[in-house]
């Protein structure tokens, strides 16, 4: 029997009882493995920790993986003589390694509270953008930035890369779509597919970049050359790692479903189906994640919200839940939806179609005359839809009294009329409230027959835009209060004030314009709409709208309540999308566990929340890559071409231009704005000539010529046009600036 000592150091690990709960016979916490580190004073080999632990021979293969972990996590390091050193002791900080399309690189650390690191292009060329790393801060650049060192690289991000062939002369070089990765991949010519160069290809990494040897890598598949349909897709879904395939299992989990609403169902869900709720979309809308139904009850008014119930078919740890979760949301690309959910759910037995029986949430609310919402309840229901209408078709009936219109819905006149009281109360709760309204230009593309942009037109949101919106704020309002009934439980879409140094740059740039907004250190929602209405009118309120809107933060997400400042709410949350947003599921089910008054598994929502918001926006830079490659295309052919626009951002290297009519945004480089140096002003968003003291500012008006479309950067370089003088911009300046 194995003799047991007495007084050993494990007997004092501070989460034995944590550790128990994982493990029969506990090996050391990696709190109680970094104390006894960090006491010890110097590096140690890894059996001399063993001794110091007491690891028995059972032990060791299980507190070798733990080392591996912590050594993965950052928090220790293991260098190839088996020594192990705390990280912080050596002053090597955790973070991923965030690219630059000019070679050089920043570590975002991990801690937030560390400020980024700067990376030259000889540390970045040991590794890729995304790689997690661990660096070593070794003084100060010329700019005042901390300046490091990579001495380890915890886990590569890039194991498959799209990119361009660009030469294949014996050795094929594959030039990344990802302008933030700068090192070509070198292909062997037995590896490479004959690709030709132009063409783009995946790519798998055999080679890691590291200070030494170049990447090296293998093409798997040559996916077609710049002029094919939806190639921008196929590269942006590759380029931002995004799931655009479901695994095998999660296509069989959905396919065990029937197409229709079983009968069992009923029996859960209150059946509600005689009611004339609609769906209210858009023309190419294929999912329909809500219906609405409104009555008039005494004073008041009913309105019934009805969302697809995704959470009673995709269970909580499925396949089908845990790649919603991976996925996060829908990404949307012209004429292209990568859905959260296979289509067999998406546009099928979760879309409230038309006339069929669908299993709903439905958010029942009383709004009085005030548009406040006195009175709601939650409850799972069976609906059937009684028609599948479009803004379009609802803002003609309700608003323009179309003949032809009214008299085919006329069977719905009045459940619309319903609506349009509703909308007309919430609204008047907005405008009470404050909530802050930008005045945004939305963009559709049209193609031709050969996928590629025809021209871009506006989109003009009309009253029933609006009328689902206001409907589905005081579902979501609701939904949020719900949660925090009795214990704050589920997630929240969270918008935070803007922080002290927005604020102070936004008075101090509006007060040249003679502009004042109120409410001191704290303004509230109030306060920015009432400048909002006072710059509505004037000929720079493009210009001081953008800079009121840049003042904001980002919308997050997160398991704790902290308002939503742009809508004036002081909680909100997301509801009314499961189809095609997690956090909308998770709300859904956090909401029926409260009904059934069951305990709900609340565990890991912090980490949920935060993945979905990166998920958010990885499908927002998509998007927007795709939209930018395509507009790109689109203006090869007007080089040497002529355009009035507006200044819509200002840089130190140039000012971006929105080209009129086409709604494209270039490029004016510094070196094209005439015989002069430039200095850029950050406060007050210009560019102000030396010698001539000439100013390009932010909302002014400029003509400009079409230099180049460069398709690798997704960039149109722009120059001033000859015939413009910048006379306009001379006297405007002298009033405002």
């Amino acid at each position: 029997m194995k003799k047991i000592k007495k007084n050993r150091i494990r007997d004092n690990d501070p989460k034995i009882s944590r550790e128990k709960e994982i493990y029969p016979n506990p090996i050391p916490s990696r709190e109680l493995i970094l104390d006894v580190m960090n006491k010890h004073g110097v590096p140690l080999k890894k059996n001399e920790l063993s001794k110091l632990l007491d690891i028995a021979k059972d032990e060791e293969i299980f507190f070798e993986k733990r080392l591996n972990a912590m050594a993965r996590q950052g928090q220790i390091m293991i260098n190839r003589k088996d020594v192990l050193c705390v990280a912080k002791k050596i002053n090597l900080i955790p973070g991923r390694v965030l690219g630059h399309h000019d070679g050089f690189g920043f570590l975002i650390a991990e801690d937030s509270s560390n400020p980024d690191i700067f990376l030259s292009p000889k540390e970045m060329s040991k590794v890729f953008n995304n790689d997690r790393v661990m660096v070593q801060v070794t003084g100060i650049d010329k700019r005042g930035r901390q300046e490091g060192i990579i001495v380890e690289v915890l886990e590569r991000a890039n194991a498959i890369l799209v990119g361009r062939v660009i030469q294949n002369h014996g050795v094929t070089i594959v030039s990344a779509e990802d302008k933030r990765i700068t090192q070509d991949i070198i292909v062997p010519y037995n590896e490479d597919m004959n690709a030709k160069p132009g063409q783009v290809v995946e790519v798998v990494i055999t080679v890691q970049p590291n200070f030494r040897v170049k990447p090296m890598g293998k093409i798997i598949k040559i996916l077609g050359s710049y002029a094919d349909s939806g190639i921008e897709i196929e590269i942006a879904l590759r380029k931002y790692h995004l799931p655009y395939e479901f695994p095998k299992e999660v296509l069989h989990e959905a396919e065990k479903f029937n197409d229709a609403v079983l009968s069992k169902d009923h029996k859960k869900h209150r059946d509600l189906t005689k009611m004339n709720f609609v769906t209210i979309d858009g023309e190419t809308a294929k999912d329909f994640d809500d219906a609405v139904f409104a009555e008039p009850l005494e004073d008041n008014i009913r309105l019934l919200v009805a969302i697809a119930d995704v959470s009673s078919y995709v269970r909580m740890n499925s396949a089908l839940d845990q790649e919603a979760l991976n996925r996060g949301n829908s990404i949307y690309f012209p004429r292209r939806v990568i859905p959260m959910l296979p289509e067999k759910l998406s546009n099928g037995l979760c879309s409230l179609n038309p006339k069929v029986n669908r299993l709903t949430m439905v958010c029942d609310m009383l709004i009085d005359n005030e548009g406040q919402v006195i009175n709601y309840q939650f409850y799972p229901a069976i609906i059937n839809s009684k028609a599948r209408l479009t803004y379009t078709i609802v803002n003609d009936i309700l608003f323009e009294k179309n003949p032809n219109l009214v008299k085919e819905y006329k069977a719905l006149s009045v459940d619309l009329e319903n609506l349009k009281k509703v909308y007309d109360r919430l609204l008047e709760n907005r405008m009470k409230r404050g909530a802050i309204e930008f005045d945004s230009v939305e963009t559709n593309i049209v193609f031709d027959e050969n996928g590629k942009i025809n021209y871009i037109h506006p989109v003009k949101r009309n009253e029933a835009h609006r009328i689902i919106e206001e409907c589905m704020l005081a579902a979501n309002v609701s939904a949020a209060n719900f949660l925090l009934k009795d214990e704050e439980m589920g997630i929240f879409r969270n918008h935070e004030s803007p922080k002290d140094e927005k604020l102070e740059n936004l008075r101090t740039f509006i007060s040249e314009f003679g502009l004042y907004m109120g409410g001191g250190d704290k303004p509230s929602p109030k306060d920015f709409t009432e400048l909002l209405k006072k710059i509505e009118t004037r000929p720079d309120s493009h210009l001081l709208q953008t800079i009121v809107l840049r003042s904001m933060q980002q919308a997050v997400y997160c398991n704790n309540n902290k308002g939503h400042f742009g809508l004036s709410y002081d909680a909100y949350t997301h509801f009314t999308s499961p189809i095609r947003r997690y956090p909308d599921l998770i709300v859904h089910r956090a909401i029926k566990h409260k009904i059934l008054k069951e305990k709900f598994e609340a565990k890991g929502l912090s980490t949920i929340a935060e993945h979905c918001s990166v998920t958010e926006r990885r499908a927002d830079e998509a998007s927007r890559d795709v939209q930018d490659w395509l507009k790109c295309y689109f203006m090869q052919d007007k080089i040497g071409q002529v355009f009035n626009g507006t200044i819509s951002s200002v840089t130190g290297f140039g000012l971006f231009v929105d080209l009129d009519d086409i709604y494209i945004e270039a490029l004016v480089h510094v070196t094209e704005l005439g015989n002069d140096y430039y200095t850029y002003d950050k406060n007050k968003h210009a560019m102000i000539g030396e010698r001539t003291k000439k100013i390009y500012r932010l909302g002014d008006r400029i003509k400009v010529k079409v230099m180049r479309v460069d398709m690798d950067s997704s960039r149109i370089d722009l120059s001033l046009d000859k015939n413009f003088t910048n006379k306009t911009l001379k006297n405007n300046n002298k009033k405002t600036l």
